[in-house]
């Protein structure tokens, strides 16, 4: 059996924009780069401040 996944969106934005309470991420923070250039179906792992890998799929991607 399969754990639980929570789908979540994410907007990849400049630093300046960055607004977590409205899911803006900034392009420079750890999820944020490791998103740039990935495309639907892709993985992305990101290493948490406490040293933990946080794993993601890609679902869709689309530009704004």
């Amino acid at each position: 059996s399969s754990a639980a996944s929570d789908v979540y969106k994410r907007q990849l934005v400049g630093s300046t924009e960055a607004k977590s309470l409205e899911n803006k991420i900034s392009n420079e923070s750890p999820l944020g780069k490791a998103m740039i250039g990935k495309k639907a179906g892709d993985d992305i792992e990101v290493e948490t401040p406490s040293g933990g890998i946080v794993k993601y799929k890609v679902l869709n991607v689309s530009r704004n």
